[in-house]
């Protein structure tokens, strides 16, 4: 099994403006800026669990629209993209929404998958050197 420690690494090494959801806000010093929802669906595709969304109207990230983050089967939440809001992730409410919400909108759909593939060459080099 994937450890979280060892996803968010590949998060990190994964993020790609091309991926973003904010290409223009987008920049090599953050990579997970713009992620949230490909990244929560991911997770959720390794760890199980429900995605979580909150709007971002009314903070200083608006131009994002939105947030998601993973609810996982334990109880816990995680967000594999918190490091996109610097230290300054406003307070959150989130609602659970469905993989099929989620991939409605046919741009996520697309990052998603280029995404995960990213992500999961990413994960088989961890493991790899792991088994070295």
């Amino acid at each position: 099994m994937i450890n979280k420690e060892q996803f968010q690494e590949a998060v990190v090494k994964s993020g790609k403006k091309e991926t973003s959801m904010s290409p223009d806000h987008w920049n090599e010093e953050n990579p997970t800026l713009g992620h949230c929802a490909v990244v929560a669906l991911t997770a959720q595709d390794i760890y199980g669990g429900k995605l979580l969304k909150a709007s971002l109207e009314g903070t200083g990230f608006a131009y994002g629209r939105s947030h998601y983050w993973n609810l996982l089967p334990d109880g816990s939440e995680i967000d594999f993209t918190e490091a996109q809001f610097e230290g300054r992730k406003p307070q959150l409410n989130g609602e659970v929404r469905t993989r099929e919400y989620v991939l409605s909108n046919e741009l996520t759909k697309q990052r998603y998958e280029l995404l995960k593939v990213i992500i999961l060459i990413e994960l088989s080099k961890v493991l790899d050197a792991c088994s070295s």
